[in-house]
């Protein structure tokens, strides 16, 4: 893996344009682990078309990668009380995660082990003092052991070690609840690898989530992740956001097999803008996203560049309005787009401006169908009271993120227009007489680096 990002690609006299421009524009300003480069060039074959079309290998990610791996299930403010579950669904599968103790997160299969059936229905979750079967009224202890089996004189076969309900590993990390089906897989701290070191001074575990929205798509689960991978769709499919942010010169990086990142300034237009824009104009666009926080609106004074008047404005704001401790952020850790994932289906982007975490999943066993959950994750007062969590409000494939309630109107365009194609590009699949995509060598790579990964998986 090279340190630094390349002039020019294997093959190819053409330069890269701007892949270096996002080190130089942060200059000293910068830190790790921002100033940090890692691209590696993965190749260039076709990504088969098939990979989100054929139930065969859909069946072998859900034996070989979702059992496997580990997967966000929750937020620790959503078991902030003894009781208090969490269903988590994917695929077939579904996982009650529950707080059995103060300090203890437990996670159990959603099924009796009386005649299978399900304790709670999937996307639910709620308090209960027991996890009762609602058939016959078999119930457990929170910590999984058994409290009573009704008509017991009628079981006498039944040893209660045998009945206990079935564990699926649980650990934490900043303030993520994280599930794995493979009682053998690594921990959690060496599976996220260098990600625990990039994020220990980012606070996610001092936050909690103002807004919750899980969409449903007619696509599969990758292409929808897919469509968040990369900037080089955005000239086209967000051209109101060329003002402030440039597609091209995006940082791209690679950091073993289960974490990825890009970074883009804002404040920085695109290269199709022929005229110099004003910092008044760039600033009008940085709002977005932020606008329901900026009562009145911060004002370009002087010579000063819609960069710094906004990273001041914010300055202000959260420690005056919203009384959150700033800190020593600098300004791209409170402005720019700075996007990691996880694989298989993680997304967070830890700077305040745009504060969001995303998950992707299949829904079933359908390879057409996913659900992108959108999550905003505001840092917790300096009271140390964190408001109360918003709960998850599901809408349809044709719904439009900006019904939902709090939801920032721009903010809520941009989404529709990304996932607009997702139905598209689903049907192209089944569709094109080329039977596989083409993806460049850099704007690209994560998406080949996610492929790449999900082989490992499925060749175990």
């Amino acid at each position: 893996m090279t340190n630094r990002h390349p002039d020019t690609f294997a093959g190819s006299q053409a330069p890269v344009p701007g892949i270096r421009a996002i080190q130089e524009s942060l200059g000293e300003t910068s830190r790790y682990p921002l100033n940090v480069e890692a691209y590696e060039d993965l190749g260039d074959e076709d990504i088969p078309f098939t990979r989100y079309t054929s139930t065969e290998f859909f069946a072998r990610e859900m034996d070989k990668v979702w059992t496997k791996t580990w997967q966000w299930a929750c937020r620790e403010e959503n078991l902030r009380d003894v009781g208090d579950f969490v269903v988590y669904d994917i695929g077939n599968y579904s996982i009650i995660v529950v707080r059995a103790a103060p300090g203890e997160i437990k996670a159990f299969y959603n099924s009796c082990m009386h005649r299978g059936t399900k304790f709670n229905h999937s996307f639910t979750s709620g308090h209960r003092q027991i996890i009762a079967c609602p058939y016959h009224g078999w119930s457990w202890k929170l910590d999984g052991t058994i409290n009573e089996i009704p008509s017991q004189w009628d079981f006498p076969h039944v040893d209660e070690n045998d009945v206990r309900l079935a564990e699926v590993r649980v650990e934490t990390w900043a303030g993520f609840v994280f599930i794995n089906m493979d009682p053998n897989a690594p921990s959690l701290h060496e599976y996220l690898g260098v990600t625990v070191d990039h994020f220990k001074n980012w606070g996610m575990e001092d936050r909690y989530t103002t807004i919750h929205i899980q969409k449903e798509l007619a696509c599969n689960w990758k292409g929808a992740m897919e469509a968040f991978m990369e900037n080089y769709h955005t000239h086209v499919v967000h051209p109101q956001l060329n003002i402030t942010s440039s597609g091209p010169q995006t940082q791209y990086d690679l950091f073993g097999d289960h974490m990825s990142r890009f970074l883009c300034l804002q404040g920085n237009p695109d290269p199709v803008f022929e005229r110099q824009l004003s910092e008044a104009e760039k600033l009008d666009t940085m709002l977005m996203g932020d606008r329901s926080l900026a009562s009145g609106g911060p004002k370009i004074e002087g010579n000063a560049t819609a960069r710094a008047t906004m990273a001041n404005y914010l300055r202000k704001h959260f420690d005056e309005e919203l009384d959150v401790e700033v800190g020593d952020l600098t300004d791209s850790e409170i402005l720019d787009t700075i996007e990691y994932t996880i694989f298989p289906n993680m997304f967070i982007f830890p700077g305040l401006s745009l504060p969001m975490v995303y998950r992707f999943r299949p829904i079933g066993n359908d390879p057409d169908r996913s659900l992108f959950d959108l999550l905003y994750l505001r840092p917790i007062p300096r009271s140390g009271e964190s408001p109360h969590s918003a709960e998850p409000v599901r809408i349809g494939v044709e719904d439009s993120y900006t019904s939902v309630p709090n939801m920032d109107p721009g903010m809520g365009h941009v989404y529709d227009q990304d996932t607009d194609n997702l139905d598209l590009q689903q049907q192209g699949y089944y569709t094109a007489k080329k039977r596989g995509g083409t993806l460049g060598h850099y704007q690209e790579i994560r998406i080949r680096h996610l492929h790449q990964t999900l082989d490992k998986y499925l060749e175990r």
